[in-house]
C-alpha cells in the first residue's frame, strides 16, 4: 500500500468515508466527525486543526487509484487490532448522526466488519447502542 497514516487519521478517514459512501456529506455528520474528534480520548494527541486537511486527503485517495478498497486496508494496517471496533463504532457514530442510515451506509458498515475481521455480536452491540442513543422521545 502506498499510503501510510497515522492511527487517528486513519480513524479520521473511516469516519470520513462514513460520511460520504451516500455522496451527502450532511452537516450533521461533518459537524458530529468534528466533535467526536476535539472530545475522545483516542484522539487527544491529534490537533484538531488538522482535520479538515486530512479530511481532504482521505477524499483524495478514496477517488485516486486506491479507490475505496485500498483506503480501507490502509485504514487496516494503520490500526492496531485492538481499535477496529473503534473504527467501527466511529462509522456507526457517523453514520446516524442525521437520524438515517441509508443503503450504502449499510453496506460500508458491512464491508468495514468484513475488513476488520469483527463478529456479528460486537458489530449488533455497537449498533444497538447508537440505535438507542439516537433514538428520538
Amino acid at each position: 500500500m502506498s499510503a501510510s497514516v497515522s492511527v487517528e487519521e486513519a480513524l479520521i478517514f473511516t469516519m470520513v468515508i462514513a460520511s460520504a459512501v451516500d455522496n451527502q456529506m450532511s452537516d450533521p455528520e461533518l459537524g458530529h466527525i468534528g466533535k467526536l474528534v476535539k472530545s475522545l480520548p483516542v484522539f487527544s494527541r491529534f490537533e484538531a486543526t488538522r482535520l479538515l486537511d486530512v479530511s481532504q486527503e482521505c477524499t483524495l485517495l478514496v477517488s485516486g487509484p486506491l479507490g475505496l478498497d485500498g483506503v480501507l486496508l490502509v485504514i487496516r494496517d494503520a490500526l492496531p487490532e485492538r481499535l477496529y471496533d473503534t473504527a467501527y463504532a466511529l462509522a456507526v457514530e457517523v453514520a446516524s448522526a442525521d437520524l438515517k442510515v441509508r443503503p450504502e451506509e449499510l453496506r460500508l458498515l458491512s464491508r468495514l466488519r468484513d475488513t476488520f475481521g469483527l463478529d456479528k455480536l460486537t458489530c449488533a452491540a455497537i449498533e444497538r447502542s447508537a440505535i438507542a442513543r439516537y433514538r428520538k422521545g
